[in-house]
């Protein structure tokens, strides 16, 4: 299905890569990681390719590192009470080489952020569910003098403390999936909400500071807290939940912030922590959630927003940061799924190629500063668990013989934190795939605080597609086979040629009926074959100075200008020709002499059968 739509607009600068010079010639040598859904490859790195200076007639993945959006806090998972379990039960050289090939960053995937429940949630292999602060039905502790953390002591510390050995620079959240029972509505873990009463919000908040504190003692200092797992999730089945509406919600917070801030200055609160939108299940009353809370006089306390993968699609979290920019996104839990006689083999195929789209790529391309799974180990059965989730899988699963495989989770959430290091910056780069899934190669690209950067593309296609990346005037062309995630790392020193001019408020006005792609691969196409005088025109808002013109007809192979003109005017009636050419694929550089225009025109020349189809317009000054 097509809609009529106008195009959006990509604005940035010019900028050659001088690398390292690795043979000769001076070209950088680019390390290249791929993992098929077949499993014939995982994670396996291929010879190395170099960039040159020839332009390519593939779609391409134009990286700009002068083009910066969110910094990097982390990549992983949790270490529930059931991964502790298993992860405790294996032999003790199994277990050494299971937490190496999950923490360590050079010999395993440098696993970096951790999502820690506070007390039980569904994965628990104990026989009943708990909090740290559980008395006696009937009974209070508002002073919290039976407060402990003792359940956590025998496991899932040690494995803590032996993950942050491993990766020092390994962030930690905390998030609990109820308070204690005592201060909800029903006396229960299972459901009810948080009772309206400002003891009990300063008692939860007093609850979760002494955790905080805990942690830290024992060796494990929390970066991160939310104050309720899933909020609008009404009716957990059989395990730990809160039914939290928007006005309690703030109310722990307000409670909560400067307790924290005075206990642990470097503890961060995160809102919400749920979908990306509200689950039929959970109502429609709190729909907007988390703009609710960034409107609050709770936002003062907040970081930022966390978000779930179980309805809705990462967009949401663009829509959140145009709206409170100055607020951090992240992404902190998404299990990957098994029905019961789904072969393995189709298990890791499908879980590769979903999360591949939605949460490794799709996260990232929509502002989160981490993506999350959820368990970190489960076993064959994908327990033990108690109630919830009987499908979950983890990044690992441990066999019934004590063996340990690694599932598809372990190379989509690799593929990023192995080579996106915390504190790296996501970067600008031309993408041509969906999350809803279009066929096309989709990509997100990170520069690394030393220097190196890392190119994270997924080939959506069941068939090979062959693609170009481009870094200023250097470019290498490459294959993915169908269905591939591929990490391509490479050093090297950025110099900009030009400097940016932001070219903000600029329109477009296509001739005739433009049409778009419901997947958004496409920004803008003639909706026909091409024919000589069928143009789109640029309103820059005022004049502004240029030297080069990027046409990108994206990753719908043959759509672009067989012949173009490109034409600038002053007041959108008197044109001048500044260029005109020949296409010759999927990417059009017009250089020009320096050019002053507030409008800019490029029309088609030539004939074809194909369309013409731009994804990307870009000035660069």
């Amino acid at each position: 299905m097509r809609r009529t739509t106008t195009t959006a607009l990509v604005f940035g600068l010019i900028a050659t890569a001088a690398a390292v010079p690795a043979d000769a010639s001076g070209a950088p040598q680019v390390r290249v990681w791929v993992t098929t859904p077949d499993r014939a490859e995982l994670m396996h790195e291929r010879p190395a390719v170099r960039f040159g200076s020839t332009p390519s007639a593939q779609p391409t993945i134009v990286v700009d590192p002068d083009r910066r959006y969110q910094e990097v806090d982390g990549f992983g998972a949790s270490i529930t009470d059931s991964s502790a379990d298993v992860l405790a039960a294996l032999a003790p050289a199994v277990r050494q080489d299971t937490m190496r090939k999950l923490f360590d960053p050079r010999s395993g995937i440098g696993v970096s952020f951790l999502r820690q429940p506070v007390g039980s949630s569904d994965f628990t292999a104990e026989q009943e569910h708990y909090t740290f602060d559980d008395v006696p039905a009937g009974q209070t502790d508002f002073e919290l003098r039976h407060f402990s953390i003792r359940r956590d002591e025998a496991k899932v510390l040690p494995l803590l403390r032996e993950a942050k050995r491993l990766n020092p620079r390994l962030k930690v959240m905390a998030t609990p999936w109820s308070p204690p029972a005592w201060m909800k509505t029903n006396d229960s873990l299972v459901g009810g909400q948080l009772k309206d009463d400002p003891k009990v919000y300063d008692a939860y908040a007093r609850y979760l500071v002494k955790f905080v504190q805990a942690y830290a003692r024992a060796g494990v200092p929390v970066d991160f807290l939310s104050v309720q797992n899933e909020p609008q999730n009404r009716k957990p089945d059989a395990y730990p939940g809160t039914d939290m509406p928007v006005a309690h919600q703030i109310r722990v917070i307000e409670a909560l912030g400067p307790k924290l801030r005075a206990a642990s200055p470097r503890t961060k609160v995160l809102g919400y922590d749920h979908n990306w939108a509200t689950h039929p299940n959970d109502g429609t009353a709190e729909a907007d959630y988390p703009f609710q809370l960034l409107r609050s006089p709770a936002a003062k306390w907040l970081a930022g927003t966390a978000y779930h993968c179980y309805y809705g699609d990462p967009s949401a979290q663009t829509a959140l940061h145009d709206a409170f920019p100055d607020k951090g996104i992240w992404f902190t839990e998404c299990s990957g799924s098994k029905g019961a006689t789904d072969p393995p083999a189709k298990v890791f195929s499908d879980t590769l190629r979903w999360h591949a789209r939605n949460v490794v790529l799709g996260t990232a391309r929509n502002w989160a500063r981490s993506a999350v799974n959820w368990n970190i180990a489960l076993d064959s059965t994908g327990g033990p668990h108690l109630g919830g989730c009987g499908t979950c899988t983890g990044l690992v699963t441990v066999q019934p013989d004590g063996s340990v495989v690694t599932d598809a989770e372990y190379y989509t959430i690799g593929h990023l934190s192995k080579f996106v290091q915390p504190g790296a910056r996501r970067i600008a780069s031309t993408s041509f795939g969906t999350t809803g899934w279009n066929g096309q190669v989709m990509d997100a690209a990170f520069r690394n605080p030393d220097g190196s950067t890392a190119l994270v593309v997924h080939n959506e296609n069941d068939d090979p597609r062959s693609f170009a990346v481009t870094v200023g005037d250097r470019t290498f062309e490459y294959t993915l086979p169908g269905g591939a995630l591929a990490t391509f790392t490479w050093t090297a020193q950025h110099r900009s040629r030009l400097d940016l001019v932001p070219l903000t408020g600029a329109t477009a006005t296509p001739d005739g009926a433009p049409a778009v792609d419901d997947d958004a691969s496409t920004r803008w196409s003639s909706g026909a074959a091409q024919t000589p005088g069928q143009f789109l025109q640029v309103d820059l808002g005022r004049r502004r100075d240029f030297r080069r013109v990027a046409v990108d007809s994206g990753g719908n192979l043959g759509d672009y200008a067989r012949g173009w003109e490109l034409s600038v005017s002053d007041d959108g009636t008197g044109w001048r020709t500044v260029a005109s050419g020949t296409g010759v694929g999927q990417l059009t550089t017009i250089d020009v002499r320096r050019t002053t225009a507030r409008y800019v025109r490029i029309t088609s020349t030539g004939s074809s059968t194909s369309w013409w189809s731009i994804a990307d317009f870009r000035l660069y000054n």
